[in-house]
């Protein structure tokens, strides 16, 4: 009997054990069922404790909007102390042991098919804070940036600068290997180019992080991406500006994985990292994250104090959005009887939640977008945006909204250096080092090329000039930075100024430098920027007044007027005299035709009758003319004369000057004429015997191929004819015809009319009056008297 009451008070103790373990499974003092949901965090790391912060706020928040609902999330959180076995281990404890419904975490690394294994067997849905996303196991999602999109952002920002060039750094770990295909394949579309591609360990010192950054600094890429944890950032930056690298030529581009370094509250980071530019996710603001985002720093102080208090994670804002999901979820569906229902209802979950609008697609959570920031004095400053529909975007889109910009306004950012002008892109590594070193030759005439003036006192050296402008335009074009500056040659020739650049003295020349076969040999010419050939300048003949009766020979003149008094007088008074007339008519608009054309083709011929001072010819002086082709016109050297300035040509064609024609290049050519633009001078003939003028570089040097591109380019758009080019370019224009070609014309016209005149008044006398009348008229009477007897006889006087 004892023995029996004995066992019935275990029974009775046992039961009341198993009950009320049961009801702390499932059933809560409301009556609501709880529903086990797993969470795997590294609670000793300060991301871990925000989001731990963040999913309790969660679960608080949305039972309290919800009193009545009949389901309630039980949390299991596990500690995966940051090592990956252990989450593993961890996520295998919740599943077998716990049965837990949906576990959220870990925020460590995993590849997907890990997680996968225990997610599709158990066919319990996992929200992994970190890994990479896939879309082939549907019971894994990622709650985190996806890795296309941010590759598709930092691809559109430097598409949105024109940088054609870029340098990728990355940790060296698996997180920080997942961007990398992405990266490329957005940069393949927009054909941005990867110059270099490095990886840094996690544990890099600073003697191996100087070592990358010191190989960096060899490319003409300036444009540097940076995809790593803000720990390793930081040393990556503290170095980066300890070698001159944080300087107006560079742009650095920080991924959503390294900007949390822009909130660094150190000194010496925070002044290394001015300038940049840095990725985070965006998150509309609100009431609700305001009010959220007080109560988070509230109660991580109390519950941390020895902790410093940063902003709100955007990982752990994601978590508070993915426990309302999961709480909407549970509550619509009987979990516990089928597990795949959860699936399906979490994947139809889409709200406005704490980090904007919330929906899962394709495995991942659909992105918001990102937002651009830049590092400016201790903080950083929003200046861009960008989503997947409407690409870049400046920060304040309320002005123009809706509109869609392929960039952010240059004012709005300060890059490296404090500059507000952003970089090229790329940066050309000179002999020097520092900038490019141009040679430039002083000369005393022919100034339209170049005139080069040297500040003693500063030790600067200007240049000004045809051949500057041009250079200016291409440098100015070019998608890299090319700081230069200019070293001036007196006494010297452009042959000097060639073995200076293959010696590597000097990096360019500048100038009117012919391009010619034995100067190639030692450096590389750009694309010839001028004219080709060598033209022959000379004294346009004296205009001859009778010219316009050089049409028609003396001959046809005597025919042409003998048919004008034979025909031209007929009178039209039967048929047979107006098919005469018209025959005659015929004649003379054939002579009109034929006169016009052979009038045009003398004009243009007459420029070329030159006057003859016996046969003395004069070039170029100091150039190689005289060596190369003067001497192949094969003249005796005393017919030979060297000129030195564009008065000495003047006054070598002038009538008391020596010199028949000027042979010389046609760009000086064109200048000249230009100058003296009077018509008194032409270019009488020419030949495309010499390439032109071209740039000077190294031979191998980058920049000739690029020059030769931009130079292409102003040719065929008309740049180089713009007057703010070649002010004089219209000196090849014709000139209008003077008086004096037409004063023969002239001088007939008025002997005609005055002849006329006067046959017209004989004709009227000789009808007034008889011829004996008048004699004797005259002789009885003055002069008045017989005008007025002629023409006023008739007058009734009063």
């Amino acid at each position: 009997m004892v023995l029996n009451k004995i066992i019935l008070s275990l029974l009775i103790v046992l039961f009341c054990i198993l009950n009320h373990l049961l009801l702390s499974h499932s059933i809560n003092t409301n009556n609501q069922m709880l529903i086990g949901i797993g969470i795997v965090l590294d609670m000793e790391s300060w991301i871990g404790k925000s989001i731990h912060m963040c999913i309790d706020m969660a679960i608080s928040d949305f039972y309290a909007l919800h009193p009545s609902y009949r389901t309630k999330i039980a949390l299991h959180t596990m500690d995966s102390k940051g090592d990956p076995l252990q989450a593993l281990s961890a996520v295998d404890h919740l599943l077998r042991q716990v049965k837990v419904q949906a576990i959220v975490g870990p925020e460590t690394h995993f590849q997907p098919k890990l997680l996968s294994l225990f997610a599709d067997k158990a066919k319990v849905p996992i929200f992994s804070l970190g890994g990479p996303s896939s879309v082939e196991h549907p019971y894994l999602f990622h709650i985190k940036e996806d890795e296309s999109s941010m590759a598709e952002s930092v691809a559109a920002l430097v598409e949105s600068y024109k940088w054609r060039h870029v340098i990728f750094i990355y940790e060296d770990t698996d997180d920080g290997r997942e961007i990398l295909p992405y990266l490329l394949h957005s940069f393949q579309d927009k054909t941005i180019h990867i110059t270099y591609i490095t990886a840094i360990p996690l544990l890099a010192t600073c003697d191996e992080i100087t070592q990358q950054l010191r190989k960096l600094m060899t490319f003409q890429t300036t444009v540097v991406i940076v995809h790593m944890s803000p720990s390793l950032a930081s040393s990556l930056f503290l170095n980066a500006k300890r070698l001159g690298m944080m300087r107006e030529e560079y742009a650095w581009i920080l991924t959503e994985k390294s900007v949390d370094l822009l909130r660094s509250t150190d000194y010496e980071v925070i002044e290394s990292i001015q300038g940049v530019l840095g990725f985070r996710s965006y998150v509309p603001r609100s009431r609700r994250l305001h009010n959220l985002t007080a109560r988070w720093h509230s109660f991580f102080y109390r519950k941390y104090p020895i902790s410093v208090t940063k902003e709100v994670p955007v990982l752990a804002l994601w978590a508070y959005d993915t426990i309302w999901a999961l709480a909407d979820s549970v509550e619509k569906i009987k979990v516990l009887e089928n597990g795949p229902s959860l699936l399906n209802e979490v994947l139809k979950i889409r709200f406005t939640g704490i980090s904007g609008e919330f929906q899962l697609n394709e495995g991942k959570v659909i992105s918001n977008g990102y937002e651009i920031m830049n590092a400016i004095d201790y903080g950083e400053k929003r200046v861009g945006f960008w989503t997947l529909a409407e690409g870049i975007k400046e920060a304040y889109p309320l002005i123009n909204r809706g509109h869609r910009y392929s960039s952010m306004h240059n004012d709005a950012v300060i890059w490296p250096g404090g500059s507000r002008s952003a970089p090229k892109g790329r940066m050309l590594q000179t002999v020097s080092g520092k900038e490019l070193k141009i040679g430039v030759l002083k000369i005393k005439n022919f100034k339209f090329f170049m005139d080069v003036v040297h500040d003693v006192e500063k030790n600067v050296t200007n240049a000004t000039g045809f051949s500057i402008d041009v250079f200016n335009a291409c440098i100015h074009a070019l998608t890299y930075e090319v700081p230069y500056v200019f070293i001036s040659f007196e006494n010297a020739s452009y042959d000097d100024l060639v073995q200076k650049v293959y010696n590597q003295e000097i990096d360019a020349v500048i100038g009117d430098s012919t391009i010619l076969a034995n100067r190639s040999e030692y450096v590389d010419f750009t694309a010839t920027y001028t004219d080709l050939g060598v033209g022959t300048v000379a004294r346009i003949k004296k205009s001859d007044m009778w010219f316009f009766l050089k049409p028609l020979d003396v001959g046809l003149w005597l025919t042409a007027i003998a048919s004008l008094m034979v025909t031209g007088f007929v009178k039209l008074s039967n048929n047979l005299s107006r098919f005469v007339m018209f025959v005659w008519l015929l004649v003379v608009l054939i002579l009109i035709t034929s006169y016009t054309a052979t009038l045009a083709s003398l004009l243009t011929v007459e420029q070329f009758e030159l006057v003859s001072k016996g046969g003395i010819v004069g070039f170029h002086g100091g150039s190689f003319m005289r060596g190369v082709t003067v001497s192949n016109l094969h003249f005796e050297d005393n017919m030979k004369r060297a000129y030195y300035s564009y008065e000495n040509y003047v006054d070598a064609l002038s009538d008391d000057g020596e010199a028949d024609a000027i042979v010389d290049e046609i760009p000086y050519i064109k200048m000249f004429l230009g100058k003296y633009s009077s018509g008194d001078y032409a270019l009488v003939s020419s030949q495309p015997i010499t390439p032109g003028f071209g740039f000077i570089f190294q031979k191998g040097s980058p920049l000739v191929q690029d020059v030769s591109r931009e130079i292409a380019k102003m040719r065929l758009d008309g740049t180089l004819g713009k007057s703010a080019f070649y002010p004089i370019r219209n000196s090849t224009m014709p000139k209008a015809l003077k008086l004096n070609r037409f004063g023969g014309l002239f001088i007939i016209s008025g002997v005609t009319s005055a002849l006329a005149l006067l046959i017209s008044v004989i004709c009227l006398v000789w009808a007034r009056m008889e011829v004996q009348n008048m004699l004797s008229f005259v002789v009885r009477r003055n002069l008045m008297a017989t005008i007025r007897y002629l023409f006023f006889r008739n007058v009734i006087r009063t």
